[in-house]
């Protein structure tokens, strides 16, 4: 008997288990904060599929939260660098190879190369999800032996995958001129917005004198805008900035605040389960989404949190990225901020937050968006990979 996190049995997972077709989603995070990967397998399980998701546990791992399906985190020796990775993909490796499994499903390139072995050796379909332009993140664009193995183990893999999926048609684009792979989009974007209770400012441990800023995500890293933020709240005088994530940099981020001795007005909240991050989000009254146009990853990026704003009504300052541009502009519901220098964007977030008529017009647009741009509507594509069974 397999026994995931949430202490369900694989095999009890449905009632028709004996009959069902078995999927292994895989990814190498934790799986606690992955909204992508849980809409995902939630549509799958609805589709009459059985699921299993595997990930990682890390050391600060949370509590896995109760799921409709069933989930195994693995417990590794080492949590970055090379041994980490070949540590994660040998483990991975063996769990594919030895469950009974239908379908395989691999999220970004760092699961694909067990997935493809095993796919082979057992003739199983393979579905590959890719969740960024995964070989042009920052992190590898500036170390380009590592990037070097990464591409030579996506030029393998990839172009022999059943099915593809991304996030959105700037990277479908790029993958298809690379490759020749045609690749499907299904935009991470958020369910519509029905919370069952609502927390006040206190609860949360939010100040409640002044309007809030929000910087979320699981992935705060280098080049995502929360040292541009950080500097900017020195001159910003109408509103407390609160980041609520986790990622690389925030170490240093938080160094930097003490530096600034911006304690005050710059808070750390750390990864929240989502339903409790959208809390968050509701009670702020800009959403900020500064991906740097710095590598070709964060320049065709889409970030979830984009959706999240919307969803809550806050309305949204982000940078100047083709598909978060695009939808902002498209919908009328915030800003695009082209000058980062810290006297500038702060008279930029000033000049918003003091301005209640157009912040009212941005939170309207942002309610008629969400009633588009939401994830029923766009999950739809999923059936032609998943069809009801």
């Amino acid at each position: 008997m397999l026994r995931g996190d949430n202490d369900r049995p694989f095999y009890e997972c449905t009632t028709l288990a004996s009959v069902q077709k078995r999927i292994i989603v895989s990814v190498i995070n934790d799986l606690n904060t992955d909204q992508r990967v849980h809409k995902m397998c939630s549509f799958m399980q609805k589709q009459g599929y059985e699921v299993l998701l595997v990930g990682r546990r890390v050391k600060n791992s949370q509590p896995m939260e109760k799921r409709p399906y069933a989930t195994k985190r693995m417990k590794l020796l080492f949590e970055k660098g090379p041994l980490f990775y070949a540590a994660f993909n040998f483990r991975l490796y063996f769990v594919l190879l030895f469950r009974r499994v239908d379908i395989l499903v691999s999220n970004d390139l760092d699961t694909l190369l067990p997935n493809y072995i095993v796919s082979k050796l057992r003739r199983k379909k393979l579905i590959y999800d890719s969740h960024e332009y995964f070989t042009e993140v920052p992190e590898l664009i500036h170390r380009p032996k590592i990037q070097r193995i990464w591409e030579r183990i996506e030029g393998f893999t990839l172009p022999k995958v059943n099915y593809a999926i991304t996030v959105n048609k700037s990277i479908a684009e790029r993958y298809e001129e690379k490759y020749g792979v045609q690749f499907k989009v299904v935009r991470n974007v958020s369910p519509l917005y029905q919370p069952l209770f609502e927390r006040s400012k206190k609860e949360l441990g939010l100040p409640e004198n002044m309007p809030l800023l929000i910087m979320q995500g699981a992935g705060l890293n280098m080049d995502r805008g929360v040292e541009e933020a950080i500097r900017a709240m020195e001159f910003v005088t109408l509103s407390k900035l609160i980041i609520v994530g986790d990622g690389d940099i925030i170490p240093q981020m938080k160094i930097l605040v003490n530096e600034l001795q911006l304690e005050d007005k710059v808070l750390f909240f750390g990864k929240r389960p989502y339903a409790e991050l959208m809390q968050f989000t509701h009670h702020a009254t800009l959403g900020l989404s500064f991906d740097q146009p710095t590598n070709p990853n964060y320049r065709f990026s889409l970030p979830n949190k984009v959706f999240d704003y919307i969803h809550t009504q806050t309305p949204v300052l982000c940078s100047d990225v083709i598909e978060v541009r695009g939808i902002v502009e498209r919908y009328d519901l915030g800003m695009v901020v082209r000058d980062f220098e810290p006297h500038t964007l702060a008279k930029i977030l000033d000049d918003a937050i003091g301005n209640s008529e157009q912040l009212e017009h941005w939170k309207k647009n942002c309610n008629i968006a969400a009633q588009t741009e939401h994830w029923d509507n766009e999950v739809q594509v999923l059936s032609e990979f998943y069809p009801k069974v």
